[in-house]
């Protein structure tokens, strides 16, 4: 009889509150504006909870699922394919070339490419692991992990960032030498660069942000090619209207907060407070204590996958368990870096917390997955 494997309740419990904590806050959130524009302040609310229930059953059954039945080169090059396909899809169907509308809500085909991706390098680096600075490993990984980038950077920037930096990362940890992570440093800001240059206000959010009153900028391009690109966009000049509000809302909640249900940047000053700027709504209405009991949970997931990807025995568990916890971490860290305006304005959702159907579903299907690792490891 197979032994029966002791469930990381650390994690577990871990995730499920914050799960929890997130439905509670998107209500807080979005409850005034969900009452204004839908006529019912639990608009955001209920759906929200719909995805919950859909959700925690299907990561308890990553849970339950041996992860070595994901260490197949069907699931792995497959969904990849099917990730890609549907982003070609989105791009001429779908609403802004993200979203496709469903009678369930809207599904974002770039969140699935997360596990896709996952899945793939974990697969990929475990069976060429001896040979990760050959050319024969290198130059297929390039080439799918380049293609699913780009796919992705067409519409949705932020996630497309999110899979270079844990591709890169799980690379290094695999022991990427260093003369190829300097060129693929160099690539991925060129493609950046021209990412950001292609889009009107993608351009104007970092020049607002680093110089806002163009003072240097004025000076390096004096043919005012820069300032005649962003003037191409239709989004408002002011870039930093979001990054500043999100700041007052963190400094209003001083330590302690104003209070759950109690904040007022949520009331029609603060863009997407239910979404990518939940954690400012978090800041000032539960203060520091609620800021740093967020970064706390996030940091028992860094701990839980860290743990798991030294303790599992094989490297397909070691290089999935780590490409998991870099790819959560890495976004959460965007998202609360953006809120406190380190960086400039982007949509990430906060995992876990934010609102969002299809970043839920992927998110609870990873950590099931993890959950299944850290389980094997002991």
């Amino acid at each position: 009889m197979a032994q029966r494997l002791k469930t990381d309740k650390i994690l577990f419990i871990t995730v499920v509150l914050m799960v929890l904590f997130g439905s509670l806050m998107v209500y807080s959130a979005s409850s005034v504006v969900a009452e204004s524009r839908y006529g019912s302040s639990y608009y955001f609310a209920i759906r929200q909870l719909a995805w919950v229930v859909v959700a925690i059953p299907l990561m308890l059954f990553f849970k339950g699922l041996n992860y070595r039945k994901l260490q197949k080169p069907e699931v792995a090059f497959v969904a990849m394919a099917i990730v890609m396909a549907s982003l070609v899809v989105v791009y001429f169907v779908g609403h802004q070339h993200r979203w496709i509308r469903l009678p369930i809500g809207e599904i974002q085909p770039s969140e699935f490419a997360k596990p896709a991706l996952v899945v793939f390098l974990a697969y990929f680096i475990a069976l060429r692991s001896r040979a990760i600075n050959s050319r024969f490993t290198l130059a297929p990984a390039i080439l799918a992990v380049g293609f699913l980038t780009i796919a992705v950077m067409v519409a949705d920037l932020g996630t497309a960032i999110v899979i270079v930096l844990t591709a890169a990362i799980v690379f290094c940890v695999a022991g990427l030498e260093m003369r190829y992570i300097g060129f693929a440093a160099i690539a991925i800001f060129l493609i950046c660069l021209a990412a950001v240059w292609q889009k009107p206000y993608r351009l104007g959010r970092i020049v607002r942000f680093l110089d806002p009153t163009f003072h240097y900028v004025d000076k390096i391009d004096t043919h005012g090619w820069i300032r005649s690109q962003m003037k191409k966009t239709a989004v408002t000049q002011d870039t930093n209207y979001q990054a500043t509000q999100a700041k007052i809302a963190v400094g209003s909640g001083g330590p302690v907060g104003v209070g759950l249900m109690e904040g007022k940047q949520k009331l029609f000053y603060l863009p997407e407070a239910h979404t990518d700027t939940i954690y400012a709504v978090i800041g000032e209405e539960w203060g520091l204590f609620g800021t740093m009991g967020v970064l706390i949970g996030f940091l028992i997931v860094l701990w839980r996958g860290l743990r798991a990807t030294v303790l599992v025995h094989d490297e397909f568990g070691r290089y999935l368990a780590l490409g998991i916890t870099v790819l959560l971490l890495v976004q959460a860290f965007f998202n609360i870096s953006v809120v406190l305006g380190i960086f400039p304005t982007k949509g990430f959702p906060l995992p876990m917390i934010s609102y969002g159907g299809s970043s839920l579903l992927v998110t609870l299907a990873l950590l099931g997955v993890l959950m299944n690792v850290s389980e094997h490891a002991g």
